[in-house]
């Protein structure tokens, strides 16, 4: 039985997936009372109404969509007939008429029906996935119930059987009193007896039963789950095909603005924008998180190594790439210096920190790759590839698990920034960025508790840089390197070179 109430948690669970933490929610009300309604929001302070809609009313039939809060709480108010001017239980003050109330929950899909007698009914998307959930089992019961019987029947001797099946049908009625356990338990009593069956047939008999209900519950949760991933696929393709145009039309829109942050917090005295907080996929831009001084020390240790920017090819290596125009050098962190004060130390010493204050791994900076400085330089609107850096991932972005040595997490900060292009785009998120001299955009692409990695809600790109010259320093952020297993020990698709060797 533990084996059919966990296949039922799991279809309970089904809604949930990929569910948000944010606190908006997206309301349809359906008014199906016959009568006409009003529909205001209670300010949870004063208690004053506020008319949701822009109607004198909402008609009987009528729907209507509210985009709300978690916690919000609404009456639903019957309206007096337009033409006795009453109530239908006839009192004349519109104060007596029928009200019922329903507060916004923190879950998905809901959907709030007014039935007949102005009642409220409030679905979403857990009290749906129960109602299936009930039904499955209710189905699977009735076929246990019916091999039960033919059970019953073959045992030889009608009168018993007769019986035995009258039994049957008292104990029906009592479904809901926990109808299939006492179906078990009397199937059990009234036949483990030396006159019937010995214990091991009947034994026998009630495992295959269970059995049968098992797999009943099995079949009927595959289904759910087939037609729930579907669903994802199908939206996934949708999302997808949104976010090329999407794409072109911001990075075109140099007068678009940052996308407006879920939340803002504050992390040693800098202003910190939460765009998106998934377990997978984080995005926050961070203000002031360095400094001029620390920006001349990297530009000016990148001089002498400053060359073309490469991509990863695919079989663990990298080359040049029309998705990259940029120029690029690694700058090496001096740790023996920090004590002394060195710029680009203490500004590597930051980066670690903001990544332990949002991810539960401790990353120390052994093995780490070292900071980059990457430089893009305008050249105009009629230039046929401008620098700018195609939409991609910087770590494994399929919902896979994590590979150990593999990149999770980036922080990406800009020096100088250009007059015209640059933003940062996250087009499966919608996140538009654009850059703040001195800012930081901080991302992540791992799961910290399944250890999975994003699905695509990280991937970016870097709009072209049309005037001027957009000057940055990023950090790629790996799990799982250490001094005796640096990241160059790792090629680009997260392999050991030793272990590739030996492949």
């Amino acid at each position: 039985m533990s084996s059919v109430i966990l296949l039922l948690l799991i279809l309970n669970l089904l809604p949930h997936i990929c569910t948000s933490e944010e606190t908006a929610r997206h309301i349809k009300i359906l008014n199906q009372s016959g009568r006409r309604i009003s529909i205001s929001w209670i300010h949870p302070s004063s208690g004053a109404r506020t008319i949701q809609h822009s109607t004198p009313d909402v008609l009987n039939g009528a729907s209507l969509a509210l985009d709300s809060f978690v916690t919000h709480t609404f009456e639903i108010l019957e309206l007096p007939s337009k033409r006795t001017k009453m109530c239908i239980d006839g009192k004349e003050e519109e104060g007596a008429c029928r009200k019922d109330y329903f507060t916004v929950n923190d879950r998905q899909n809901q959907v709030v029906f007014v039935r007949e007698g102005v009642v409220v009914e409030h679905t979403d998307s857990y009290t749906i996935a129960s109602e299936r959930a009930e039904g499955l089992l209710e189905r699977c019961k009735l076929d246990a119930r019916e091999q039960m019987m033919l059970s019953l029947s073959s045992s030889g001797e009608d009168e018993n059987c007769k019986e035995e099946q009258n039994k049957e049908e008292v104990v029906v009625e009592e479904q809901e009193q926990g109808y299939f356990s006492k179906l078990l338990l009397y199937w059990y009593g009234s036949n483990n007896n030396d006159d019937n069956k010995d214990a091991s047939t009947t034994n026998s008999k009630n495992s295959e039963i269970l059995e049968q209900l098992t797999n009943c519950v099995q079949s009927g949760i595959a289904a759910e789950i087939e037609r729930a991933n579907e669903e994802i696929a199908f939206q996934a393709t949708i999302r997808e095909d949104m976010a090329d145009h999407w794409e072109n039309y911001t990075c075109a829109d140099d007068t678009l603005n940052t996308t407006e942050a879920k939340r803002t917090e504050t992390w040693r005295g800098r202003k910190v924008s939460v765009m998106i907080d998934r377990p997978a996929s984080k995005i926050h831009t961070v203000e002031n998180f360095l400094t001029e001084d620390e920006c001349k020390a990297v530009e000016e240790a990148a001089k002498p190594t400053l060359h073309d920017a490469t991509v990863a090819d695919g079989s663990g290596g990298s080359h040049k790439s029309d998705a990259r125009k940029a120029k690029q050098a690694g700058i090496k962190v001096h740790w023996d210096k920090e004590v002394d004060g060195d710029l680009i130390a203490r500004l590597s010493r930051r980066v670690y920190d903001y990544v332990n204050h949002v991810l539960p791994f401790n990353i120390i900076e052994d093995g780490q790759e070292d900071l980059m400085s990457i430089q893009y330089f305008g050249r105009g609107l009629e230039e046929d590839q401008p620098d700018r850096y195609m939409p991609h991932c910087d770590g494994d972005c399929n919902g896979m698990p994590f590979k150990p040595g593999n990149r999770m997490a980036t922080i990406v900060m800009y020096c100088e920034i250009p007059k015209v292009g640059g933003a940062t785009n996250f087009r499966n998120s919608g996140i538009h960025i654009k850059p703040k001299q001195y800012a930081a955009t901080f991302f992540s692409y791992i799961d910290p508790e399944t250890m999975k990695m994003d699905d695509e809600f990280t991937e970016h790109s870097g709009c072209p840089v049309v005037e001027g010259e957009k000057k940055i320093v990023t950090q790629w952020v790996r799990l799982g390197v250490d001094k005796e297993n640096p990241w160059n020990s790792f090629n680009t698709l997260g392999i050991k070179h030793s272990d590739a060797e030996n492949q």
